[in-house]
């Protein structure tokens, strides 16, 4: 509702943080909107690390437009950012497990 102003003001920065919530419960959809937001830079500082592990837990839980993007957003990274985004996404489940689906 945030992101395009639905039935409430236009806010990137308030999007994300319901996003994270709904992320930190496995949801794909969310967690593919967290990827996106740091990919473009909307509502958080525009970081390929935090895009690409959000999508890789995203893709995780099955979601395909993750992979996707996921490939996209690998052909802008070093293979050392890439390397840091697989360990920092898998730092993040290990913090909250809740991440993946059981």
């Amino acid at each position: 509702m945030h992101t395009n102003g639905n039935g409430v003001p236009e806010d990137d920065k308030e999007a994300v943080k319901w996003w994270r919530k709904a992320a930190a419960q496995a949801d794909s959809i969310a967690q593919f909107s967290l990827g996106f937001a740091y990919y473009w830079g909307e509502g958080v500082p525009e970081d390929y690390i935090q895009a690409y592990a959000w999508l890789n837990i995203s893709a995780a839980n099955g979601s395909s437009l993750s992979k996707e993007w996921k490939a996209k957003v690998a052909e802008e990274m070093t293979k050392e950012q890439i390397a840091e985004a697989q360990d920092l996404s898998r730092e993040m489940v290990e913090a909250n497990p809740k991440l993946l689906f059981d």
